[in-house]
Formats: C-alpha cells, structure tokens, sequence
C-alpha cells in the first residue's frame, strides 16, 4: 500500500510536471483547440483542479475555494472553446492549484493509514475505503496530466518537458 507520505509527494510531483508543462504558455495558448474531439489545455488543468477540490471534499474539506465558479471544468462540462463568461486566466487556475497543494498536505497529514480504511463514497458510486477512492483519483490526475504534453505541444513549443 502506498504510504500517506508517499501519495503527498506523488501529488507534489505531478504539480511540479504541471506547472513545467505550461511555463511559456500563454492564455490564447491554453485555449488552443486540437482538431478532434477533446478539451484545450485551459480546461485540462482546470479541470484537475476540480478533481483535487474532490480529493480534500473526501478527506473533510468542504470551503476549498468558496469564491471560485468552476462549473466549466466539471466532469462531463462542455469543451471551453475559447474566451467568454467563467473561463479562468491559465495563471489563476494555477495558483488554484498551489492552494489546493497545501490544503492537500495539510489534510492528508491528519490521516492515518487505520483512518484510510474507512468506507467513503463518490460521485454516487459504491462505497470503497477511503484509500481506493484515493488511488483512483490520483489515477485521475495523472491521466489529465498526461494530456498536457500534447496539449503544450500543440501550442508549438516542439520540446520536451518529461
């Protein structure tokens, strides 16, 4: 089983790759269209975000970012197709993230690995310990941060971040 430790520094680490994935980016890169079916890098990270304010909602923290409307990055919202209402500047979401980070590490601190064994719920799906949810949205976050390799690319950086 992967220890707490060793999940806070997996998250920090795909935070790391993130933040490299977009350095030279602009807002109209991140906003860039690929020519089949799939989201633009704004909505990628975004939407990582959504699936972190998940992550601390499992683990008891429910005002994460109280302010922030990011009802276009949910699961299964509409592609961003450029800029208009409620699309946030790629830097904003970033720093987002580096917020979520700390409240990340701060909640996963206060968890044992006995704690990681309770049953939790998510997103109306059977019940699983808290540690499978937690996996499983790791997982998540790692498939998006996938994606922004050839989401970078696709802006025309033609280099290599990982």
């Amino acid at each position: 089983m992967i220890s707490i430790q060793e999940l806070l520094d997996a998250y920090e680490h795909n935070l790391d790759v993130l933040k490299r994935q977009t350095i030279g980016l602009s807002q109209e890169d991140s906003l860039l269209q690929l020519p089949f079916r799939a989201n633009c890098l704004n909505w990628v990270v975004g939407h990582i975000l959504t699936n972190r304010i998940n992550v601390l909602k499992m683990l008891g923290i429910e005002q994460v970012l109280p302010d922030v409307d990011l009802s276009l990055y949910y699961k299964e919202s509409e592609p961003i197709l450029g800029p208009g209402p409620g699309v946030l500047v790629l830097s904003e979401l970033l720093g987002h993230l580096e917020t979520t980070q700390k409240q990340l590490e701060a909640a996963l601190s206060r968890e044992t690995p006995e704690s990681l064994q309770r049953q939790a719920s998510y997103s109306g799906r059977p019940e699983r310990t808290l540690a499978a949810w937690l996996l499983f949205l790791f997982y998540h976050d790692c498939y998006h941060l996938g994606q922004t390799e050839l989401l970078r690319q696709a802006a025309g950086t033609d280099d290599k971040v990982v």
